[in-house]
C-alpha cells in the first residue's frame, strides 16, 4: 500500500500541471499567475479618479470668472457712456444759460431806464405845449424841474442795480480807479499825491470799477508838469 501511494503522488502532480497548461492554452490565466496579478492591479487602479478631473474644474472656474468680469466691464462701459452724455447735456445747458445771461442780463436795468426815458419825454412835451414863446423864465424853471426829476430817477436806478458814482476828491491817486489828466500845484488843504479836481466822474458796479474817473492830481510846485 505504501509503494502504491508513493507512485500516486507524481501522477497527481502531472495531472495538475497538465490542467494548468490546458487552461493557459484556452486563455484562462492561472489563479496564481503574474497575468492575474496584473489584471487585479489594473482593476484596483481603475477605481481611482482620473488625473484630468482637477484641471477641468479649474478651467470651468476660470471661465465663470471671465464671464463675470466681462459683464462687469459691460456695465461699467454703459455707466461711463451715460455719465459722458449727462456731462455733455449739462455743458450745453450751462453754455445756453451763459449766453442768455449775456443777452438778457441787463434786462432789469434797461426796464428801469425806460422809465427815465418816459420822464424825459413827458417833460419835453409839457414844456413845448404849455410854455409861452416869450416867457423864458418859466421855460427854464420847467426844464430845471424836469432835469432834477431825471437826476433823482437816475440815481435811484443806479443805486438799485449797484452802480455807484465815485467821489475821489481828496483821495490818494489810484491808477486802478483814476485816469490822470494833469498835475496841479497843491494848495491849502490839498495834500500832494491826492485828487484835486474831477473832470469826469467814474463809476463802480458792485465794487468793480467800470469807468475811471478823469482827475487832476496835486503835486508840489517844483514837480508840476
Amino acid at each position: 500500500m505504501a509503494a502504491r501511494s508513493v507512485w500516486a503522488v507524481p501522477r497527481l502532480v502531472q495531472r495538475l500541471l497538465a490542467s494548468s497548461a490546458a487552461s493557459e492554452g484556452r486563455g484562462c490565466p492561472h489563479p496564481f499567475s503574474t497575468a492575474t496579478q496584473r489584471t487585479a492591479g489594473e482593476d484596483c487602479s481603475s477605481e481611482d479618479p482620473p488625473d484630468e478631473l482637477g484641471p477641468s474644474l479649474a478651467e470651468r472656474a476660470l471661465k465663470l470668472k471671465a464671464v463675470k468680469l466681462e459683464k462687469e466691464v459691460q456695465d461699467l462701459t454703459v455707466r461711463y457712456q451715460r455719465a459722458v452724455a449727462d456731462g455733455e447735456n449739462i455743458r450745453r445747458r450751462t453754455q445756453r444759460c451763459v449766453e442768455d445771461a449775456k443777452i438778457f442780463g441787463i434786462q432789469s436795468f434797461c426796464k428801469d431806464l425806460v422809465e427815465v426815458a418816459d420822464i424825459l419825454e413827458k417833460t419835453t412835451e409839457y414844456i413845448s405845449e404849455e410854455t409861452e414863446p416869450g416867457d423864458q423864465k418859466l421855460t427854464l424853471e420847467k426844464i430845471f424841474r424836469g432835469l432834477s426829476l431825471l437826476e433823482a430817477k437816475l440815481k435811484s436806478v443806479f443805486a438799485k442795480h449797484g452802480l455807484e458814482k465815485m467821489t475821489p476828491v481828496g483821495d490818494k491817486y489810484d491808477p486802478h480807479e483814476h485816469e490822470l489828466i494833469c498835475h496841479v500845484p497843491a494848495g491849502v488843504g490839498v495834500q500832494p499825491g491826492t485828487v484835486a479836481l474831477v473832470r469826469q466822474d467814474g463809476y463802480k458796479l458792485h465794487g468793480r470799477t467800470i469807468r475811471l474817473a478823469r482827475v487832476e492830481v496835486a503835486v508840489e510846485s517844483q514837480r508840476r508838469l
